[in-house]
């Protein structure tokens, strides 16, 4: 049992997180080159970018859903240990369970909304204002990222129930 949730975990969830990750790093570099397109533009050749803030934050959007799994994955968030010599390791085995399960709510009723807003875009035909472009991929992309993450607190959660207080 323990190699077979192992192995799904680091396999299955490794990969996918890695595959958003490469998304994630793929909207940067998409991200700079078009700010600093931008910025040549506006300021050497006076021709301002039409519609570069909507691209801008539909980038950001990308990169920060789908960075997002990759980074609880690897424990990359910031995290403040002041209290954990005051609580001691009960205190933060039920922290860790706590904070992770409160995340993985939270985070699943924003998926449902988010998929709910994505269909709702799609079927609508909901675009930005100034280019026109569709929202409901971003809102899937919203989605994924965040379903991911709430995998990741599950996965996270039953291995530190499995651990115990530490």
């Amino acid at each position: 049992m323990r190699r077979f949730w192992d192995r799904a975990r680091s396999d299955s969830l490794d990969r996918a997180t890695l595959w958003l990750a490469m998304l994630a790093a793929g909207a940067l570099i998409f991200m700079v080159v078009v700010i600093s397109a931008g910025v040549v533009l506006r300021y050497v050749f006076d021709t301002p970018v039409l519609g570069l803030n909507e691209i801008n934050q539909m980038t950001a959007v990308v990169l920060v859903m789908a960075a997002m799994p990759y980074c609880t994955a690897r424990g990359g968030h910031v995290g403040v240990d002041v209290f954990d010599n005051a609580i001691g390791r009960w205190g933060r085995f039920i922290g860790d369970v706590g904070s992770r399960l409160l995340s993985g709510f939270v985070l699943s009723v924003l998926v449902r909304r988010a998929v709910i807003k994505a269909l709702d875009a799609h079927e609508f035909g909901d675009t930005t204002n100034m280019l026109g472009l569709p929202i409901w991929p971003f809102y899937g992309i919203l989605a994924v990222g965040m379903g991911l993450c709430v995998l990741v607190f599950a996965v996270q959660t039953l291995a530190i129930l499995r651990e115990g207080a530490r």
